[in-house]
């Protein structure tokens, strides 16, 4: 996935039938702000908007991040029952999850075994 600038994004979106606005704009200048790595969920990144000054409700925040998955800017990874996060939709190799249940931090990490394994079962699946 190659990262718009906020023209770019602009153009992406009018394209498809959406506006551009700043709070768009805005989330995107975020996530590509964030860490390899990083995950946020939608109240995170509400908070994040609010405390940098921006005016949005938490739908909005919804609604924006499900509309940057459909257009490939943004993965939704369902880490924990019930706890959606978002990351950018980086070239990344194949990486894995751990999710603590008591504190539900994330770690993201790299286990060939893992996709090995995977690659072993998808094979004798058909």
């Amino acid at each position: 996935m190659t990262f718009l600038s906020d023209e770019a994004l602009k153009d992406e979106l009018n394209a498809r039938g959406y506006r551009s606005t700043p709070q768009r704009q805005k989330v995107l200048s975020i996530f590509m702000e964030l860490a390899q790595g990083e995950h946020l969920s939608a109240e995170d990144l509400h908070k994040i908007l609010e405390e940098d000054g921006e005016r949005i409700s938490l739908s909005t925040v919804y609604r924006t991040l499900h509309l940057m998955v459909y257009m490939g800017l943004l993965r939704e990874l369902e880490l924990a029952e019930g706890h959606k996060h978002y990351e950018l939709n980086r070239p990344l190799k194949d990486h894995h999850h751990i999710v603590c249940v008591h504190c539900n931090t994330t770690l993201e990490f790299v286990e060939h075994s893992v996709a090995k394994i995977g690659e072993r079962t998808a094979q004798a699946s058909g």
